[in-house]
């Protein structure tokens, strides 16, 4: 394990930090996590850049990011299933020059957790198993909804595309589950609801017929927008499909 040092847990320079500075108040907030040891966060980079294909990284950026895990974090750099990379072990007081650096790296987006940390698969573009394309969408949602306000708002939500049925992105079990699906050469997406991989596993609810490439996005806002309007105070995306059923996202979704 790595040698930690013995340091404080209350850091009055960070705290000054967040308070003077609300962008690095967001990636806090959204792109660290608690540590066991005391005086240190776990930090998540985003590899979730509107426009960028979701889990993409350049040359570049490994190595700028290989340097910055020798600085900050024991050496060591970690891949999350989310398609993401976490330095585990970064003390606090290094923190706001971490997310400085990310910053020019385009790696500190702080969408950790949100409507925008995207699983995708390759997709048509990469995969001859693929039935649909699944990196254009995932684009196209993340540049749609690229509000910051609007995504804390929405609070947590996890969307998981796949272009098959083979389902590399693990669609199923997601909040909302985009399955690409091939009709006579044409690409369309079945769209579940209400999956979970958490505690209490759910397999989502096949919302209705597939939707079209063209249409697939918004239908998505629709589902969000039904979301809004359905949820109680303090009510997660899960908890409000698990509790309505898909049943009024469905109606508003395929209202001519």
């Amino acid at each position: 394990p790595p040698t930690y040092e013995n340091l404080e847990d209350f850091s009055p320079a960070l705290d000054s930090q967040l308070a003077e500075n609300k962008a690095f108040s967001n990636w806090f907030n959204h792109n660290t996590a608690e540590h066991k040891i005391a005086g240190y966060r776990a930090v998540i980079l985003s590899l979730k850049a509107p426009g960028s294909p979701p889990g993409d990284v350049t040359e570049k950026q490994l190595d700028a990011i290989a340097e910055l895990a020798d600085q900050y974090s024991f050496g060591l750099i970690r891949s999350l299933h989310s398609q993401n990379l976490a330095f585990a072990d970064v003390q606090k007081s290094g923190l706001f020059n971490l997310w400085q650096a990310l910053e020019k790296l385009n790696l500190a987006t702080p969408n950790i957790g949100t409507l925008t940390d995207i699983i995708c698969c390759p997709g048509l573009d990469f995969c001859s198993l693929a039935n649909a394309t699944s990196i254009p969408i995932a684009k196209e949602i993340s540049e749609r909804f690229d509000d910051l306000d609007y995504l804390y708002d929405l609070g947590e939500i996890n969307i998981k595309l796949s272009g098959c049925m083979n389902g590399c992105a693990h669609q199923s079990v997601g909040h909302i589950g985009i399955l690409g699906v091939d009709k006579k050469g044409a690409e369309w997406y079945q769209i579940t609801l209400g999956g979970s991989s958490e505690e209490n596993a759910t397999l989502g609810a096949r919302l209705g017929p597939a939707v079209s490439k063209a249409n697939i996005t918004d239908a998505i806002e629709k589902i969000l927008d039904t979301y809004l309007e359905l949820r109680l105070e303090e009510e997660a995306f899960l908890q409000t499909v698990r509790r309505t059923g898909v049943q009024p996202f469905k109606e508003k979704v395929y209202a001519n």
